[in-house]
């Protein structure tokens, strides 16, 4: 298969400053606020943590934990790695907060050498991800995509907003805007012909559109008026695209044909 190419050394720098970013959060939080819930469905600020924990711990060759779950009670769960994610948290359950911080600490420490040391074919090479079989190197994309959302929800449980700007979210943003022709061509289900703008405010912002033809597809640009533009800061597109209980699609501005971008905000949420 043509896998996606991904830059290897700014993912992986990507990756290390969103760990540092996220041990650094974590040391700022009260031993309370770590059963705060979150705007993950499901997850309080713990099930974060050790989301994050269990998913680096899984991709440095540790073994799933062989622990019993409520499956009745679990109903955010859709689907076979919901169910590996809550296998982590349920293993972390009794873990003090300070314990979990280093156990980030030192995993994503770990996870960051093996990836320096890395050759590019390994890289490059086909493997199975969230997004289906592609490259090795568009799943630690998608590593920084998860790591950073999950800081976003800390964050936003805990009401300490911040960084949502800088090369992580640049790399958050290659991953996310990858998904719009999906979004708008499947989800949404905007008519052949048609052709969405969005604009997305802050320092890492940027401007994307898709053109929907017999497929809709990302273009650097369009060929004609936008059909609608959506308006939006990045933090805004961010949690829809997540689908997260903070997202507030009030606040996206809508310029063209408001029945078109409503609908395509409504189906915004693509993630797993």
């Amino acid at each position: 298969m043509a896998g996606t190419n991904v830059p290897k050394d700014r993912t992986i720098d990507a990756l290390e400053e969103e760990y540092a970013a996220l041990v650094a959060l974590l040391g700022e939080l009260r031993d309370d606020e770590w059963a705060q819930p979150s705007p993950c469905p499901g997850w309080d600020v713990r099930a974060n943590v050790a989301h994050v924990i269990g998913t680096e711990s899984a991709l440095a060759g540790r073994p799933q934990p062989n622990v019993e779950l409520d499956r009745d009670a679990l109903t955010h769960v859709r689907n076979d790695i919901g169910w590996s994610n809550e296998t982590w948290i349920a293993s972390m359950a009794a873990a003090p907060p300070a314990e979990l911080r280093a156990r980030l600490a030192a995993i994503t420490a770990e996870r960051i050498a093996a990836l320096r040391a890395m050759d590019q074919g390994a890289w490059d090479a086909e493997v199975r991800t969230p997004a289906g079989p592609d490259t090795y190197g568009r799943f630690m994309r998608i590593r920084v995509f998860d790591c950073w959302m999950h800081e976003q929800d800390i964050r936003d449980a805990t009401e300490r907003p911040g960084h949502e700007s800088g090369r992580p979210v640049e790399v958050v943003l290659d991953e996310m805007v990858a998904a719009l022709g999906y979004v708008v061509g499947k989800r949404a289900g905007a008519p052949a012909g048609s052709a969405i703008t969005f604009e997305l405010a802050g320092d890492s912002g940027r401007t994307v559109h898709v053109d929907v033809q017999e497929r809709a597809a990302l273009v650097e640009q369009l060929d004609r008026p936008a059909t609608v533009t959506l308006r939006m800061p990045v933090g805004v597109f961010t949690r829809l695209g997540g689908g997260r209980t903070s997202a507030t699609p009030e606040v996206v501005e809508l310029a063209g044909d408001e029945a078109l971008g409503r609908q395509i905000v409504a189906n915004l949420a693509y993630t797993i």
